[in-house]
């Protein structure tokens, strides 16, 4: 059994990490409302974006209208654009969906590349040698379309140059505070029918007869500057997605941590308890001893 003072010094530190890990706690609590409220912002002009792009895409000549809409006719190489964070200390977020992209395209018949944002799935990506063609990481703690809009580009100009013949969007999907799902996208050629993620969540509420529009200057001129844009405002909103992802389960894994560590000083300081009343207990016990022989003493010296 441990003496006193090295019990003491374990409940001390287990104290000092509680006090770090609440603290984290409360600020992934500010972090993730303000990535909420980012994210739901994008839902209006995303939603309205989507139905645009569809009622144009579902005419008549769809591959003809524009490149990104165009379905190669073979699967050479694959490209997957995948999401995680800069840091740790967020549980099993960053490792689910390294996990998830590995599961999906480990077993595919033709070369996958990856682009990476963030340093943790850059890292995990490295360490299993997969091909990363670029990587995007530190990202601004708010991140605007700005910010973010290089990587769509990128996306985009591997797909027209014929480098690659399909791009997926691998990311995680916000559903609640206590619950992320990772998800799978197809980012080009761009689908039209009912997709994954948040973006076209807001189509099942679009019901009744298909409004009819007229565009100028022309479907043409439109679709040049929908789809590309459209193509990084996905990116945008699952890096927003990924973002309150990342802070919810980082204040879940802290608050998690707390609560052990809570628990652990709380049996530390019983076991502290027992080691110091033991420790007492031995000294009465030797004192008691001592007086006794030091009365045996007095007795046999006659005194």
């Amino acid at each position: 059994m441990a003496n006193a003072r090295e019990v003491r010094l374990r409940i001390r530190s287990v104290k000092n990490i509680s006090q770090v890990t609440r603290a984290l706690q409360a600020v992934s609590a500010s972090k993730v409302r303000k990535a909420m409220q980012a994210m739901m912002n994008t839902r209006p002009y995303a939603t309205k974006a989507w139905q645009v792009l569809t009622h144009i895409a579902l005419q008549p000549g769809r591959d003809s209208l524009h490149p990104l809409l165009t379905a190669r006719s073979e699967d050479r190489v694959e490209l997957v654009v995948i999401i995680t964070g800069d840091r740790g200390l967020a549980g099993a977020y960053n490792t689910n969906i390294v996990r998830f992209v590995l599961n999906e395209f480990n077993d595919k018949s033709v070369p996958v590349r990856y682009i990476a944002v963030g340093r943790k799935g850059r890292d995990l990506l490295l360490r299993r040698r997969k091909n990363i063609i670029a990587e995007f990481s530190n990202l601004p703690a708010a991140p605007s379309f700005a910010d973010v809009s290089s990587i769509g580009r990128l996306a985009v100009d591997e797909f027209l140059s014929g480098n690659v013949d399909r791009v997926y969007l691998v990311y995680t999907d916000f559903v609640n505070m206590v619950r992320q799902v990772s998800a799978k996208k197809q980012l080009l050629p761009l689908e039209l029918g009912i997709g994954e993620g948040r973006v076209v969540a807001f189509e099942a509420a679009a019901k009744g007869p298909a409004a009819a529009y007229i565009y100028e200057p022309g479907e043409n001129e439109i679709l040049d500057e929908i789809v590309p844009r459209f193509t990084a405002l996905q990116v945008y909103q699952a890096i927003l997605e990924s973002l309150a992802s990342e802070h919810a389960a980082r204040m879940v894994a802290m608050k998690n941590a707390t609560d052990s560590a809570t628990e652990l000083a709380s049996a530390l300081q019983l076991e502290y308890n027992k080691v110091r009343q033991q420790t007492i207990t031995n000294e009465m016990l030797d004192i008691a001893g001592g007086a006794e022989a030091l009365s045996k003493s007095l007795v046999q010296s006659g005194l």
